[in-house]
This record gives C-alpha cells, structure tokens and sequence, in this order.
C-alpha cells in the first residue's frame, strides 16, 4: 500500500538559476546535482493538495490543504541510468500533524505556518495564488494563465523542472529515497505572475540572496493523483 495518496492540483512553479556552490552542501550522499543545459536550479512551488489518504485513511481536517516549498534537483545512479529527483530545502503547510509526519517518518524539512490560497477563473483567464504568514508578513505567490492546458514538450526547461519522480533527505549519514507516481502534467501558459517573499524570515540566511534574483521561469501545472511510496535507506 502506498504511504499516501492524494492530488497536487494547480502548481506554480518559479525557478531561479543559482551556482551548484550555493546548494552542496544539502545534497545527500549518493546523489549528484542535476543540471540542465549546465544550469543549476532551484524552484518555489506552491500547490494544493487535495482528497489526501494517509495508508489509504482520510484523517478528518487533514484532507485538503495548500503547501510550498524550496527545492532543488539531483540524479542518483542506479547501474546504467539515472533516477531524477528532488531535494526539498523546506515544505511548509498549515497542519502541525502533517509536519509532525513528514519530519518524522520521511526525515523531510515541513514547518506549520498560517496558509491560504486562491484560485479564480473569469472568461480566458485563470488566477492561483498561495500564501504563507512569517512575522506577521503574508508572503505570497501568484500567477495569471490561459485557460487551456497544453502538453509538456520534451528536453524542455519545463520538462526538467515538473518530470521527477524521486524525492531525496538526508537521514543522518545516511539518505532516504521513495518515489512520487504520477502523469506526465500538462501546464497553462503563464501570462504574468507575482512574487512577495521574505526569503530570509521563511528560509533563512543561507537563501537570503534569492530575493535580489529574477526568476528565469515562472509556470503553472494542472497536476494529477499522485501517490508516494514507502522510503528506503540508500546510503
């Protein structure tokens, strides 16, 4: 049985290219970092989750919620290929039990913060925002589309940044592996976006340098069911 199924509908996706120096020293051994065209990237994403089943049980209060988080990209090799994956920095959401889980079971980065989301549509024109409260600050993230899905060319930026289906943390000296099924997604062209985010208060220090930085793309993906599979001791 799967540890959790869900969906994760409507993603945002903003990615920034920053030096692969800025992000070794949260790569977990026996991963490499993943590049595209020989740039290193990292991503804000924000996502709803949705009709959310916990070993196949909906926990009442914990069945619909928003997340975002900072994450970067790795590859592990597995005899002659390569499994692409992620690496999360920090994934926030509004549930304390859901974080309790995720930090617990997965050795993953969740904290609890008050959230919110919108999602509008109005003639041609869909609307997603998500937002997260730090130092009495609502952060916030948001984008303006088409109302027409399109499908995800390959050897494409949006193909890298939306096709993994790893997820890696590290677990002491060791690294956690599972794996996130899903579709291929199909995104919305992104007509203009917003992006109102304390890096420093939400990640810290170390991520501060992300404000002054223009995002190099900004998408949108409608999402699919997904479900996450039970972890594994790589290293």
């Amino acid at each position: 049985m799967s540890f959790l199924k869900a969906e994760w509908r409507k993603l945002i996706m903003i990615n920034y290219k920053v030096a692969p120096k800025e992000l070794m020293p949260f790569v977990p051994k026996g991963t490499e970092l993943d590049f595209y065209k020989d740039t290193c990237y990292v991503s804000v994403v924000g996502f709803m989750f949705l009709n959310t089943k916990l070993l196949g049980v909906k926990v009442p209060f914990h069945i619909n919620f928003e997340e975002v988080n900072l994450r970067f990209y790795v590859k592990r090799k597995e005899v002659d290929t390569y499994k692409r994956g992620v690496v999360f920095i920090k994934e926030i959401v509004p549930k304390s039990a859901i974080t309790f889980v995720a930090n617990t079971v997965y050795n993953e980065n969740y904290q609890t913060f008050p959230m919110k989301h919108s999602w509008t549509e109005e003639n041609d024109t869909f609307s997603a925002s998500y937002q997260w409260k730090t130092n009495k600050k609502w952060n916030t993230i948001s984008v303006e589309s088409g109302v027409n899905i399109k499908p995800i060319q390959q050897n494409t930026e949006i193909e890298f940044i939306a096709e993994h289906y790893w997820g890696y943390a590290k677990n002491k000296n060791r690294t956690t592996e599972y794996e996130v099924k899903h579709p291929t997604w199909n995104y919305y062209p992104v007509r203009s976006f917003m992006i109102d985010i304390d890096f420093k208060s939400t990640y810290g220090n170390v991520f501060s340098f992300l404000e002054t930085l223009k995002p190099s793309s900004v998408f949108l993906l409608e999402g699919s069911e997904i479900s996450v599979e039970n972890k594994t001791i790589i290293k």
